[in-house]
């Protein structure tokens, strides 16, 4: 009979029919209260109708009953959508005692640790899926993403054409092989990435198509067509936006007019740790620091973290949608700001998994909140990557950055992005004025040029020894999940610097825009 009740729930899960499933999981529930797939039933249902938290109780309520794999793993799962991730890794422990023996299960797993920055972990659970499920695209992707964060290259690439033999058309998949590796007269995609493109119909993979085959023109040495496809894509993207750069305008509003109250606060039993928060606009060498300090034997990286964003949404209370908006800093900056500084060492604390004594967060975006990092953490150390204004416009209209989030909707217009770029500059000044010698301002073109003493600087600022590992940051094997993989596995190069002259008549509205604000460019 339970059998026959779970297969037919399931079925009817398959079909669509959430609703009608939730009905007979919630009957069989009360009817056999020890059932552990009736909750566990229920409980995705609920997830699957907005109802995560209620999810959750259903499927602990499950593994109360039956500690299966597949239960821990969904369970995980839910828990990182409601940003319980030490909770999540915990479940994660319990789905390794007893495997999922689903390609959904594996594959869940696999994206748990993933979201999570274990990518190492990730990658065996994502072969699993494809090895039980081979016609899934998605989980093939999946295995191909991780295999391209831990620098496998050889073996993504091999991973993204047997998508691509089975799905052609897949524009997440030329996207990422694009960027694998430099690609050479000899050995690119361009005609197929060109025919792709011009079949594809969807905004969305006309906007991945559309980097790739701008990166790969660039790669070339085809920097005309490489900036015309990029600017095709970018303009008909951002036709499709409701975006404003006054409402940014508000949030740097917001920001300023807290950070003196920030900066006169008084804080009592603040947590002594010292993470090193390196924050600035994307694009501008944040990875490439990253990988210097945690070259250091006493540093590990905790990649981007979300979790000061969090913690300061949290002290907020605010019922706004959105993790960063006015009025969650507005009442941010009134909150209990040594509470918000454990919080955050809190949701931290999952991410870091080496043992090392200091960690870095590289999330650039908490530039917004280096006011509260630096009362909440008063040991803790800022980095500010700067680096040329129109290099910096230009490389974030060349980066695709997460499309369904509209933090980045300003990168899709030189205009936008220097009027972004603007109001970036002018809170560093705050930063500057309020908390002298808290930040340390980094020129990304002055680390290229002298490596070794920028570098010393740097460890000077961050409280740690000289390591001559810091200078060989090209060789650290630690997973890389942004789109600065495969720069940060070179030697210190010059070829970024100065680029934006390739395109100085297009950029020329940018600068004129800058130029008028004050901002120099050399």
């Amino acid at each position: 009979m339970t059998d026959s009740f779970a297969a037919a729930i399931r079925a009817a899960l398959a079909r669509g029919e959430v609703a009608g499933a939730l009905q007979a999981a919630d009957r069989w529930r009360r009817e056999v209260p020890q059932a552990a797939e009736a909750h566990f039933l229920a409980g995705i249902c609920l997830a699957m109708l907005g109802q995560v938290r209620n999810g959750i109780a259903a499927i602990e309520a499950a593994v109360q009953h039956g500690s299966q794999g597949e239960y821990h793993a969904q369970l995980a799962r839910l828990y990182t959508l409601v940003r319980r991730d030490e909770d999540a890794a915990r479940a994660l422990c319990a789905a390794e005692m007893s495997l999922p023996t689903d390609a959904l299960g594996r594959d869940t797993m696999g994206c748990v640790y993933a979201r999570l920055g274990d990518h190492a972990a990730s990658l065996p659970h994502f072969t699993a899926a494809v090895q039980l499920e081979p016609a899934n695209i998605a989980y093939r992707y999946n295995q191909a993403a991780a295999l391209s964060f831990l620098a496998q290259t050889d073996e993504a690439e091999e991973a993204l054409e047997l998508l691509l033999a089975r799905a052609p058309g897949d524009a997440r998949a030329h996207h990422l092989l694009a960027g694998l590796r430099k690609q050479t007269p000899a050995a690119n995609h361009i005609a197929r990435l060109s025919a792709t493109r011009a079949a594809a119909r969807t905004p969305r993979d006309r906007l991945l198509l559309g980097y790739a085959l701008a990166k790969e023109r660039e790669d070339l040495g085809e920097s005309a067509a490489a900036f015309a496809a990029l600017t095709d894509a970018n303009a008909e993207h951002r036709a499709t936006l409701n975006y404003r750069f006054a409402d940014d305008a508000a949030i740097f509003d917001a920001v300023e007019q807290a950070a003196p109250r920030l900066a006169r606060a008084t804080v009592d039993h603040a947590a002594d740790a010292a993470p090193i928060f390196i924050i600035g606009m994307p694009r501008t060498g944040t990875t490439l620091v990253d990988r210097i300090l945690s070259s250091h034997p006493e540093v590990a990286s905790a990649g981007e973290l979300q979790a000061m964003p969090l913690a300061v949404k949290a002290a907020a209370g605010t019922s706004s949608r959105t993790v960063l908006d006015a009025e969650t800093i507005k009442a941010a900056a009134g909150s209990d700001l040594a509470a918000i500084g454990r919080d955050y060492l809190a949701r931290a604390a999952p991410h870091l998994t080496t043992g090392k004594p200091r960690f870095t967060d590289k999330l650039p975006g908490n530039f917004f909140y280096a006011g509260v990092i630096a009362r909440a953490l008063p040991q803790a150390r800022i980095v500010c990557l700067r680096r040329n204004p129109l290099d910096t416009v230009l490389a974030n209209f060349r980066n695709l950055f997460a499309i369904g989030s509209s933090y980045y909707d300003y990168s899709y217009d030189l205009l936008d992005i220097a009027a972004y770029f603007h109001r970036f500059d002018r809170l560093v000044g705050v930063w500057r004025e309020l908390f002298p010698g808290r930040v340390l301002e980094l020129g990304y073109e002055k680390l290229v040029a002298d490596q070794e003493e920028q570098t010393r600087g740097l460890l000077d600022h961050c409280g740690l020894g000289w390591s001559d590992a810091c200078l060989d940051f090209h060789t650290n094997a630690a997973p890389v999940s942004t789109p600065s993989a495969a720069q940060v596995r070179r030697p210190l190069y010059r070829d970024a610097v100065d680029r934006w002259r390739r395109h100085a008549a297009a950029l020329a509205p940018a600068r004129r825009f800058l130029e008028a604000q004050g901002i120099a460019i050399e």
